[in-house]
């Protein structure tokens, strides 16, 4: 009998130990209970700390959000916040959201895409999308800067006469994406490549760069665009749908803390596109934390604190 106690305490013991755990990267451990996702790229992670950064300047250090770290998708984080592991995304993009979490057609005007996943997100879930940090982050052809000027390219359009000599290097994923992938690509320009090799993303701008590759399908906010000098081809026909960045929130944490409003609505046209290369070249190739790039530029800017008149 006094075995079968010590074993019914051991496993009372147990279940209490238990339920206070979370799955591992999705706990909410902030002392006001306020997490931001992000994804695994540098880009999110970077926009993700400056969303942060910004919360806990105007707070003055009241709000200190934790981070969750290296989610797969836009639709991952929207989970994490659906189940209340997260209130907050550092990155979210409109054309992504759209067709993907909110399963939508494709909207090629970014001010009409931006404004629709703006209404759906506010009417089904009580979620803001953010207007745009300033910055599109869309699938681009790209050439080197020779490739350019000897075959006089600056549209998609200008390579339907040299499709079949191109070595052309895309992402793995766009071959068979649906909407904005290569079959709706040769639909809407009226030509394919010869020859096209599938490779992942990060390594198409070293073998363009290189010259392994004359063409390559990569994003526009890639800090290795303006470090190889490299042109990115004009979308002529507006193929690709609008990826405006963003950061996102749900209505309950911002009217709970009015002052997360404030900061993310500050965040607002603050960041080119060319200066998104920049905060990722500096991560990817000179090495410095994302965290780190994301509070230099902030402090550059002084927080955008509105001067005083």
């Amino acid at each position: 009998m006094t075995q079968i106690k010590r074993l019914f305490t051991l496993m009372l013991v147990s279940v209490i130990f238990l339920s206070g755990c979370s799955l591992p990267g999705l706990s909410s451990s902030s002392s006001d209970g306020i997490t931001i996702t992000s994804m695994t790229t540098t880009e999110s992670q970077i926009t993700s700390h400056m969303v942060r950064l910004m919360i806990e300047h105007y707070s003055d250090g009241e709000i200190e959000p934790t981070m969750i770290n290296n989610l797969g998708s836009s639709t991952i984080q929207h989970n994490a916040l659906l189940t209340g592991d997260a209130q907050i995304s550092g990155t979210r993009y409109s054309g992504t959201d759209l067709t993907g979490t909110l399963n939508e057609d494709p909207v090629n005007d970014p001010d009409e895409a931006m404004a629709l996943t703006q209404d759906i997100f506010k009417e089904r879930f009580n979620m803001k999308f953010y207007n745009s940090y300033g910055f599109d982050n869309t699938y681009a052809f790209m050439v080197t800067r020779e490739t350019a000027d000897e075959y006089g390219l600056e549209t998609t359009s200008d390579l339907a006469e040299y499709a079949d000599e191109f070595n052309v290097g895309v992402d793995t994923s766009w071959i068979n994406r649906p909407g904005d992938g290569y079959q709706a690509f040769q639909e809407a320009y009226g030509f394919g490549f010869d020859t096209m090799r599938a490779m992942q993303i990060s390594l198409v701008y070293e073998a363009l760069n290189t010259g392994s590759l004359d063409l390559a399908l990569g994003y526009t906010t890639d800090g290795r665009i303006p470090a190889y000098d490299l042109v990115v081809l004009e979308d002529d026909l507006q193929f690709f749908p609008p990826y405006d960045a963003s950061p996102f929130a749900t209505y309950d944490i911002i009217e709970e803390y009015p002052v997360i409003d404030e900061a993310l609505t500050r965040l607002e046209d603050t960041i080119s596109t060319e200066t998104m290369q920049e905060l990722n070249y500096r991560a990817d190739e000179e090495g410095i934390e994302p965290a780190i790039v994301a509070e230099e530029f902030l402090d550059e800017h002084n927080y955008f604190e509105v001067e005083e008149e």
